[in-house]
């Protein structure tokens, strides 16, 4: 890819991410929203994220998107200390530890 399209598409989904941003804050931001839309946006960050993860684990790039104990150990503690703490940010430290120790120990 040249330089010049690279700044377009960055461009071009700075835009779109602008535009649908501003829809939903813009024109309803100062309207109250039903309780059945709030409902459903409590869940938004829960779906997400582990919809970006999950891909790394199952089929990670670095390992020719084959299967990778290092990287499922550390999901699996991710989740374990997430689940037992309530604590984001414990999980993904101690994660992201599980993780690089288990590539250290695998060589």
């Amino acid at each position: 890819m040249d330089h010049v399209t690279i700044w377009i598409v960055i461009a071009g989904l700075g835009i779109g991410s602008f535009f649908l941003r501003f829809v939903f804050l813009g024109v309803i931001g100062n309207r109250p929203l039903p309780a059945w839309i709030l409902r459903h946006l409590r869940y938004t960050a829960v779906a997400v994220i582990p919809a970006l993860v999950a891909p790394m684990v199952l089929w990670p790039a670095a390992t020719g998107e084959q299967f990778d104990a290092p990287r499922m150990a550390a999901a699996f503690m991710t989740l374990g200390i997430g689940l037992a703490t309530k604590n984001v940010l414990a999980a993904i430290v101690l994660g992201a530890l599980t993780l690089y120790a288990g590539l250290y120990i695998a060589g």
